[in-house]
């Protein structure tokens, strides 16, 4: 007789001390698995009171073991870490990924859509373009193709949204920068997605808490340039003498490695050594940050816990396991990374 009842197959997975893809591998091909991982499904299955969707599965049969990887800008190394990761774990469950990149353009992005409409794939992971994208025909992909969105967000889809939490990152930036010294200005470009927007109002919002006054400086540029954006502004502000706080928090990495190369170029030291007249932070933890000069202040996503909930939520979403009270947003905190730039 069983021991006790099992909602789902992530449960069941944690309970038979066997990962989620492995025992969707298993439900999709049991001889797929390692015999030891086998016997040890079958003896959980025994154990525990729990039967898999087979209407679910019996219809994933019927689809490619293809899963579509769409990124924004693969030459971002941010996306590419995440794509990377998450291609490894797609492919150990089994699956064969596909990465697309949309190169920060509507029109490729739509393409590439259409391309995976007619691939059948078994799922997709999608970062979109954000606010250039075209929310119906994203809100219409995701009514016909099992789909997790993660970084960017789009509301009103029926997808299901893996990302970082901007409200307990950015704070946690603003809070170290103020408590050492002169509280930062926030450097931002006009946003290209969510995350822009919501990392200002993170900003506003801690200084204020902690009773200083906001002060955002928006800078010219458009597009994924970041770094150029970073710098040639950063050269204005600085021969202008246009900051107004010698801290400066800035929304993501590529635009602080922008600003590093500016001051560097402009005469100004930045870190917190003697002679040092400047501090630049950012956020994202960006695989090059560790080695500018100096090394970059940063706030960490998880990229590895977002990698993994968002390709276990999309195994729920093609076995029909997301329960209908299950929350559409998971949102990890972030990590203060402090190196000498701040």
């Amino acid at each position: 007789m069983s021991e006790q009842k099992i909602k789902n197959m992530e449960e069941f997975a944690a309970k038979s001390g066997v990962s989620r893809p492995t025992v969707s591998k298993y439900f999709n091909d049991p001889g797929s698995v390692r015999k030891s991982t086998r016997d040890k499904i079958e003896a959980a299955l025994k154990k525990f009171d729990f039967r898999p969707n087979l209407y679910a599965i019996n219809q994933n049969r019927r689809l490619t073991k293809n899963i579509g990887i769409v990124v924004p800008y693969v030459a971002d190394p941010f996306f590419g870490e995440m794509a990377r990761i998450i291609e490894r774990r797609i492919i150990d469950a089994g699956y064969s990924p596909s990465t697309f990149s949309s190169h920060g353009d509507l029109d490729r992005e739509i393409e590439i859509l259409d391309t995976l409409r007619s691939m059948r794939p078994a799922g997709v992971l999608l970062a979109p373009l954000g606010r250039a994208s075209d929310r119906k025909v994203i809100a219409a992909f995701c009514n016909e193709v099992p789909t997790v969105l993660f970084d960017s967000n789009i509301e009103d889809v029926d997808a299901s949204f893996v990302g970082s939490n901007n409200f307990q990152s950015v704070p946690l930036a603003v809070d170290y920068l103020c408590r050492t010294g002169e509280p930062p200005c926030f450097y931002e470009m006009p946003p290209i997605n969510p995350n822009a927007n919501k990392r200002r109002d993170a900003y506003i919002q801690a200084m204020e808490s902690l009773g200083h006054t906001p002060q955002v400086v928006r800078v010219d540029g458009q597009g994924w340039g970041f770094e150029e954006i970073g710098y040639s502004q950063g050269l204005r502000l600085l021969a202008n003498n246009d900051l107004p706080s010698r801290t400066v928090l800035c929304s993501n990495d590529r635009l602080a490695i922008g600003m590093l190369a500016a001051a560097y170029e402009s005469g100004v030291r930045v870190g917190i050594a003697d002679g040092c007249s400047l501090r630049i932070a950012g956020h994202d933890d960006h695989p090059f940050s560790r080695f500018t000069c100096p090394a970059l202040t940063t706030v960490s996503q998880d990229y590895e816990a977002i990698s993994a909930r968002s390709v276990e939520t999309l195994f729920d979403r093609i076995d029909g396991t997301i329960k209908v009270d299950s929350p559409r947003d998971t949102l990890f905190d972030g990590r203060l990374v402090m190196r000498a730039s701040a």
